[in-house]
């Protein structure tokens, strides 16, 4: 749709010329932006799909891998992930597609009632033994380096009153990480959990970080999203060792103090009552 090398913020009216060109069967759809689009410039298409337009190189090649990824997860998966109607370039070297809307709110304004935890427990048990294209290896993180970073920043958190001054970490008890890396979704956040309306998890989006790597990140994601006692409740029912769900549990709480610090006294641009919100959840008991 564009020439050059690096073309620009796509406008509403690049959005609905590339929704023309992508689905002729469809007449007018309206375009809107969505509020949270990440790396990507992201638009709902009517009340039917969603266009994500990629902005540059390693977002276009982490979209292709998604969607190959996805294609080939999707039948293995107890829980809906988007399919493509429409994928193609938008401009040199750069991809988009149009994927068909899943049912469903954010785990950030619906809970995951108890059959949502048996789906993302069936999620995890799925993701341990999937066959999937070739995705980057990410190596496990150090919880000793991590927990003295968090040691800072919960102390000058809680000197601002940020957190209760019983946060703590302990730094005896650092699981080792599994000796078998599975594939990860590696972003399991309440924003990529739908939920129905009885509380099952009725979809997964963006699975654009997926990797393969230490089963301990998804339990950290879902500690974010759901809270500790339900993250541990999924990854033991998905089969995980106590020490999987120990090491994803110190590594959400490690990360919260980071981002929340980072965000009140970084450069981070996270919104603050998020950031504030997962970390009570990643630190309940």
């Amino acid at each position: 749709m564009h020439s050059g090398t690096t073309p620009r913020q796509p406008t509403p009216a690049d959005a609905r010329a590339l929704v023309r060109e992508a689905l002729p069967q469809e007449q007018d759809l309206p375009v809107a932006p969505v509020a949270e689009g990440g790396e990507h410039s992201t638009w709902w298409v009517g009340d039917r799909y969603v266009l994500r337009i990629a902005l540059d190189a390693d977002t276009t090649a982490r979209q292709r891998r998604e969607l190959a990824l996805r294609d080939a997860l999707r039948s293995l998966l107890p829980v809906a992930v988007p399919a493509s109607v429409a994928s193609g370039s938008w401009a040199p070297g750069l991809t988009y597609t149009v994927d068909v809307r899943l049912p469903g709110v954010s785990a950030e304004r619906r809970p995951v009632g108890p059959e949502g935890e048996r789906d993302l427990a069936r999620l995890l048990g799925a993701l341990r033994t999937a066959a999937a294209p070739a995705l980057p290896a990410r190596p496990p993180r150090s919880l000793d380096a991590l927990g003295a970073a968090a040691r800072r920043a919960l102390t000058r958190l809680a000197a601002d009153g940020e957190v209760p001054g019983g946060l703590t970490v302990d730094t005896t008890d650092h699981p080792a990480p599994a000796t078998a890396p599975v594939v990860l979704h590696n972003d399991l956040k309440g924003e990529h959990l739908l939920v129905s309306s009885s509380g099952r998890v009725s979809g997964v989006l963006d699975w654009a970080d997926a990797v393969v790597g230490d089963p301990a990140e998804d339990v950290a994601g879902l500690a974010l999203s759901l809270g500790a006692p339900a993250a541990a409740r999924v990854a033991a029912a998905a089969g995980h060792a106590p020490a999987v769900a120990g090491r994803g549990l110190l590594l959400a709480r490690y990360d919260t103090a980071l981002r929340l610090a980072d965000r009140l006294y970084g450069d981070d641009d996270s919104p603050v009552p998020l950031l504030r919100a997962q970390l009570a959840r990643a630190w309940e008991r």
